[in-house]
């Protein structure tokens, strides 16, 4: 049996720009080496794959790398929700609920914005790891880990942009990813600039990071004294993420564009 499955551009308004996730609404519930293969099939940072319920409004909602399952994503989680409204599923009138790994997480619409409702994750202060302690001379200013992430904070979004990364000692850290981030340029449109490298989870450079928001957006309203916040990806694709971070929740605001429509055979 077939399945419907859109490819999109998450956090942006124009194809070929932020981060592409795949959406796939199967007719028949998958098993998870099925899942698994399809995504690593289609090669992109997130597969995506919802699952109604009784509540029009409620779904499951999974994501994976090309190479392992994925505890939370921002970029897949918008799409999906791009996705259900495209193709009427929903009509965009009420707020979505999906149920993940990460607990519920809730989506809404704004004309032709998405907003995220994510739970915090807030960096904790610590050593830049060993591995890739000499990767930035003179350049880092804080640095810890988060769940997910080895955040580090540097002097300048230019050395944030200029970064070449290496992979294995990124890998070597032990966290799923890399999260590099610091001040935005004056004038450029933002607060702040991040780049987020994933090796562990098969991802070498992620083009637009959703969950980086829950722990890059808190850390920056801190920082910045503000809680209402542009974030730039500084990925070759490049993203804009408007980041509201709160309490224990952050919210995360972004576009999204249908790039190609099919079925899953």
């Amino acid at each position: 049996m077939t399945s419907p499955i859109t490819w999109v551009d998450a956090f942006s308004e124009v194809p070929f720009g932020g981060n592409p996730a795949a959406v796939c609404l199967p007719r028949e519930p998958l098993d998870d080496q099925r899942m698994q293969s399809i995504a690593f099939e289609l090669g992109i940072a997130e597969t995506a794959f919802l699952a109604p319920s009784e509540d029009p409004t409620t779904f499951g909602l999974r994501w994976f790398s090309p190479a392992v399952e994925i505890d939370l994503c921002g970029h897949a989680t918008l799409a999906s929700a791009h996705v259900l409204r495209e193709r009427g599923i929903v009509d965009g009138s009420a707020a979505l609920t999906f149920h993940t790994r990460s607990g519920p997480l809730r989506a809404s619409f704004a004309g032709d914005t998405i907003e995220l409702d994510f739970p915090a994750d807030p960096m904790i202060p610590g050593p830049v790891p060993a591995s890739v302690a000499g990767q930035w001379p003179g350049a880092v200013v804080a640095s810890g880990r988060t769940d997910f992430f080895t955040f580090v904070v540097l002097d300048s979004a230019d050395a944030v942009r200029s970064y070449q990364p290496d992979l294995a000692a990124i890998a070597s850290t032990g966290s799923r990813a890399l999260l590099l981030t610091a001040a935005a340029t004056p004038g450029s449109g933002a607060d702040y600039v991040l780049r987020v490298f994933g090796p562990n989870v098969g991802i070498d450079e992620d083009p637009a990071t959703g969950s980086a928001q829950c722990s890059a957006g808190p850390y920056w309203a801190a920082e910045l004294g503000r809680d209402d916040l542009v974030a730039h990806q500084l990925s070759r694709r490049g993203a804009t993420l408007y980041v509201r971070p709160g309490q224990d929740r952050v919210r995360i605001a972004g576009r999204a564009t249908t790039v190609l429509t099919g079925e899953l055979c």
